[in-house]
C-alpha cells in the first residue's frame, strides 16, 4: 500500500511540472509589472508556483465572504510542492481571472478483473468531487467523460444518484482493431460530453462481459491470435479536460496503476444571478476597480465576472486594480513603427511628420511623395471612372423615374382619371364650378400621412386602411387607402367618384378628391373629429345619451340617406348602413361616411351582383335572396341602427345562446311576446313614455319588413324621425288629443300598443331573420 501511494505522489508532480509552464496565470504572470496587485494588501498571492487572486485567497479577510463557498483556499506548505486545496479536498492548479476557470486534479476510478470476470483490484484514492454550495462547475466545454479497457460501461451520477453521463468501450479482435494512435471512438476506449450545470462528479464503472462470452466470441470470428490481447485487465473512467488527454491503446492496454487528471472547473460570482441584479447592492458588488466591466455568465450556471475594461489589465475585483495599459511599451502587443503616445484606455501611433502610410507596420510611413506625373494620371484615371460611374447612376436613375411616371400614368388612365379629369373641365365651363373636388398626386397624400405611418392610423377594416392627414393648406382629412377592388369597380370608378363629390349635404361626409396614380384609387374625405356612431353607443360611457339627443342623430342620419335615395342624380345607394359608418362631429352632428364603397342606382335590371356584400347583421334579407340592391336594403339597414339607437345592444351576439345572437330576431320575438319595450335601454326608459317607444317600433318593424315593397322610403322615415324630434313626448302635460294631431295620418287610429296579432300577422308576412 506504501508503495501504491509513493507511485501516487510520483505521478502527481510529474503532472504538475508537466501543466505549470503552459497554464494561463504562468503567462500572464510574465506579462504584468511586479507592482501590480492581484491580491489583497498584506495577504498571501502565492502558494508553491500558483498565483492567487482577489476574490480567492488564504486567511481571513483575504478571500470575497458573501455566502457562497470555493473563494476560501487552503496551502499545504508541508508537501513539495505546496499543495493548493478548497473544501480541504480538491487539489487546484490553477486559477484564471480573465478565463473565468480553474484547474483542479481527480483521481481516475480504476476496476481490475481476472479472467473470470471477478474483481480482483479497485483504487482507494477518493475518485469523486463535490462542487455543491461553491462558485465551481465543470465544464461543459473543455471536459469530457473518458472510459478506458474493455468491455466496460463507464459513467458518472450527480448527488442524487441520477446519471449524467457515460459512454461505453468495447472489445473487437485484434485484425479489427484501428491502427495507431489517439483514437478513442468506443474500442478500447470511448468518451462524452459532459451537460452544462454539472456540480456533483461520482464515477462508476460495470464489467458487463463474463469471460466465457468473450471466448465464444474469440472463437466465433475465428482469430488466429487469442482474443485476450484485446481483454484488458484494468478498466477506467475519469472526467478530464479535453486538451490535456491523448489516448494511446499501447499505453493503456496493461495498465495497471492509479493516475490524477486535470479538470476545468468554470467558477463565477454566484450568490446574485446577473450583472443587473448584482449593481443593485453597491456593497457586496464583486466588481470594484474603476475601468472594469461586469459580464453574465453564460452557459454553465448563473452568476457574473469582473473584467477590466478594453486598454486596462489588472484586478477588477480590488479598488484600482484595473490600471492603464502603456501599449507603447508593448510593441509586440500593440504593434507601433511610428510615433506612438500613450491615452488612457487607448493609445495613438501616427506616422512621424512628413511621412505618411500605415504606423502599425514595419516601414509602414515613408515619405510623403509630391504630385508626380504618375500621380497626375492616377487621379484623372479615377476622375474619369467617376465620372463614367455618376453618368450611369444618372442615366438609371433617369430610367428609373420615368418608369414610374409611365406606371403612375397607367394606373391614372386606368382609373379613369382621363374621363374624371374631363368631367371636371366640362363642370367648370358650365360655371357650375368643381365642387372642391380635386385629384392629388401620390407624394401630396404620402407627405400629408407622413408616408402613412402607424401613428396616423384611424382604422382598419376588410376592405382597407383610413389615415389622417394634414394637407398643405392645413386641412385635416380622412385619407381612405383601399386593399383591392374589381376590374368590373374600376371601369365606372371616375364617373362615380366625380357624382359623389357634388353631393353637399350636412349630414354626408364630404368627397374632398382622390388619388389615381396607384393600383386602387385612394379617397380624400373630410376629417370628423368624434368617432363613430358604434363607438358613442357601445363604447363611450361619458358621451350624451339622452333620447333628443339619439333621436336627432337618427335623424339626420335618414335625412343624409334619403337626400342620396332622393335628391342626387342619379340616386346613390350606400350598400352599407350601419353604425360603424355614421360618423359625429364635435357636436354629436351625424355625417354617413364610406360611400366610396357605394353604387350608383342601376339603371336596369340587368345590373345585378354577383357578390353580396355588406355587414352580417345589418344586410337586407330581400338583397340575399335577389342579389340586388335597392334603396330599401338601406331602409332595411337603418332599421337596425335604430334599434342598436333604442337598446344600445349590438346588432349580433356571437357569445350568447344562438337564437339571442342577431338584435333584429330579439326584437321580433319580444314584440310577438309583447316584451318589446324590455329590450329598451335603460336610461331612454326613463326618459321615454310607452306611446312614444310603440310609436317609433311601429316605424322599425316597418324598415324590417321581409319585403322591400312594404318597407318605407328613407324620406318617409326622415320626416317621422323629425315630426318626433320636433314634439315634447316625453312632457307629462300632453294629452292624448293632441298627440293624435301630430301623427302621420295613417297612423292617427292605431292603438297606443300593437296587438299581438298584429304583430304576427306582420312578422308572418314581412320579416326573415338572418344568421351567421
Amino acid at each position: 500500500m506504501a508503495s501504491s501511494l509513493q507511485l501516487q505522489a510520483v505521478a502527481l508532480v510529474v503532472l504538475l511540472s508537466r501543466l505549470a509552464p503552459v497554464t494561463p496565470a504562468s503567462s500572464q504572470r510574465q506579462q504584468q509589472p511586479q507592482a501590480m496587485p492581484l491580491a489583497r494588501p498584506g495577504c498571501r498571492d502565492r502558494c508553491g508556483n500558483i498565483t492567487i487572486p482577489y476574490p480567492f485567497g488564504i486567511g481571513a479577510g483575504c478571500y470575497r465572504d458573501d455566502g457562497v463557498g470555493g473563494f476560501q483556499l487552503l496551502c499545504d506548505d508541508t508537501r513539495s510542492p505546496p499543495r493548493l486545496t478548497f473544501y480541504s479536498i480538491n487539489q487546484l492548479a490553477d486559477l484564471s481571472l480573465a478565463a473565468g476557470e480553474a484547474r483542479a486534479y481527480l483521481n481516475a476510478t480504476r476496476r481490475c478483473y481476472n479472467d473470470t470476470g471477478g474483481l480482483v483490484d479497485r483504487n482507494t484514492n477518493l475518485s469523486y468531487m463535490t462542487l455543491i454550495g461553491s462558485h465551481y462547475l465543470f465544464s461543459p466545454v473543455k471536459n469530457r467523460l473518458v472510459a478506458t479497457g474493455c468491455p466496460s460501461l463507464g459513467y458518472f451520477v450527480d448527488a442524487e444518484g441520477s446519471f449524467v453521463s457515460g459512454c461505453t468501450s468495447v472489445c473487437r479482435p485484434s485484425q479489427f482493431t484501428i491502427p495507431g494512435q489517439g483514437s478513442c471512438t468506443g474500442v478500447g476506449c470511448c468518451q462524452s460530453d459532459i451537460p452544462p450545470g454539472v456540480n456533483f462528479y461520482e464515477p462508476y464503472t460495470l464489467n458487463f462481459f463474463e469471460r466465457t462470452d468473450v471466448s465464444s466470441v474469440s472463437q466465433r470470428w475465428q482469430d488466429p491470435t487469442p482474443f485476450s490481447t484485446n481483454f484488458t485487465t484494468c478498466r477506467y473512467v475519469f472526467l478530464v479536460e479535453t486538451a490535456w488527454f491523448s489516448y494511446s491503446d499501447a499505453a493503456f492496454f496493461s495498465r495497471t496503476d492509479d493516475f490524477a487528471v486535470p479538470v476545468v472547473l468554470d467558477w463565477a460570482v454566484r450568490n446574485v444571478g446577473n450583472c443587473t441584479a448584482a449593481r443593485r447592492n453597491a456593497t457586496d458588488y464583486a466588481c470594484r476597480s474603476a475601468h472594469s466591466d461586469c459580464v453574465d455568465s453564460i452557459g454553465n450556471g448563473h452568476g457574473y465576472r469582473c473584467n477590466c475594461s478594453n486598454g486596462y489589465e489588472g484586478n477588477p475585483y480590488l479598488d484600482g486594480g484595473c490600471r492603464d495599459i502603456d501599449e507603447c511599451n508593448r510593441k509586440h502587443e500593440y504593434p507601433c513603427y511610428g510615433d506612438c503616445t500613450n491615452q488612457p484606455g487607448t493609445y495613438i501611433c501616427e506616422c512621424p511628420p512628413g511621412t505618411t502610410g500605415d504606423p502599425s507596420k514595419q516601414n509602414g510611413c515613408r515619405p510623403k511623395d509630391k504630385f508626380t506625373l504618375a500621380l497626375k494620371v492616377v487621379t484623372g484615371v479615377s476622375v474619369g471612372v467617376f465620372l463614367s460611374v455618376f453618368m450611369c447612376f444618372w442615366l438609371y436613375l433617369g430610367l428609373q423615374k420615368r418608369k414610374l411616371i409611365r406606371t403612375k400614368q397607367r394606373f391614372f388612365e386606368q382609373n379613369g382619371g382621363v374621363i374624371l379629369q374631363q368631367q371636371m373641365r366640362s363642370y367648370s365651363s358650365a360655371g357650375a364650378g368643381a365642387g372642391g373636388f380635386k385629384i392629388f398626386s401620390v407624394e401630396e397624400l404620402e407627405k400629408a400621412t407622413n408616408n402613412f405611418a402607424d401613428d396616423r392610423v384611424l382604422g382598419r377594416g376588410g376592405h382597407g386602411v383610413v389615415y389622417r392627414g394634414v394637407l398643405e393648406d392645413k386641412t385635416v382629412v380622412a385619407i381612405k387607402k383601399s386593399k383591392m377592388m374589381e376590374e368590373a369597380q374600376t371601369k365606372e370608378f371616375a364617373r362615380e367618384m366625380f357624382i359623389l363629390s357634388q353631393i353637399n349635404h350636412r349630414n354626408v361626409v364630404k368627397l374632398l378628391g382622390c388619388c389615381l396614380e396607384v393600383e386602387v384609387p385612394m379617397l380624400v374625405y373630410e376629417f370628423v373629429s368624434s368617432g363613430t356612431l358604434y363607438h358613442y353607443i357601445h363604447k363611450d360611457l361619458k358621451a350624451d345619451k339622452t333620447f333628443d339627443t339619439r333621436l336627432r342623430i337618427a335623424a339626420e342620419s335618414a335625412e343624409a340617406l334619403a337626400y342620396m335615395h332622393s335628391s342626387a342624380s342619379p340616386p346613390i345607394l350606400h350598400g352599407d348602413v350601419k353604425t360603424a359608418n355614421i360618423l359625429l362631429d364635435d357636436k354629436l352632428t351625424a355625417k354617413v361616411s364610406d360611400f366610396g364603397a357605394s353604387k350608383l342606382a342601376p339603371s336596369d335590371e340587368a345590373e345585378i351582383a354577383t357578390l353580396v356584400q355588406g355587414t352580417c347583421g345589418y344586410l337586407d334579407p330581400e338583397y340575399l335572396m335577389t342579389c340586388q340592391l335597392t334603396d330599401k336594403s338601406d331602409v332595411y339597414s337603418f332599421g337596425v341602427v335604430l334599434l342598436e339607437l333604442l337598446t344600445r345592444k349590438k346588432a349580433l351576439y356571437f357569445d350568447g345562446p344562438e337564437e339571442d345572437r342577431s338584435l333584429v330576431s330579439c326584437f321580433m320575438t319580444a314584440m310577438k311576446a309583447g316584451r318589446h319595450e324590455e329590450l329598451l335601454d335603460s336610461q331612454l326608459r326613463n326618459e321615454m313614455r310607452a306611446e312614444v317607444f310603440e310609436e317609433i317600433a311601429h316605424l322599425v318593424m316597418r324598415c324590417l319588413s321581409m319585403s322591400g315593397e312594404e318597407r318605407p322610403t328613407m324620406k318617409e322615415v326622415a320626416e317621422r324621425l323629425r315630426r318626433y324630434q320636433q314634439h315634447p313626448w316625453a312632457q307629462a302635460h300632453v294629452n292624448p288629443e293632441e298627440r293624435q294631431t301630430l301623427l302621420p295620418r295613417e297612423q292617427q287610429d292605431l292603438p297606443l300598443l300593437f296587438r299581438q296579432q298584429d304583430v304576427l300577422d306582420l312578422e308572418e308576412g314581412s320579416t326573415y331573420t338572418y344568421s351567421v
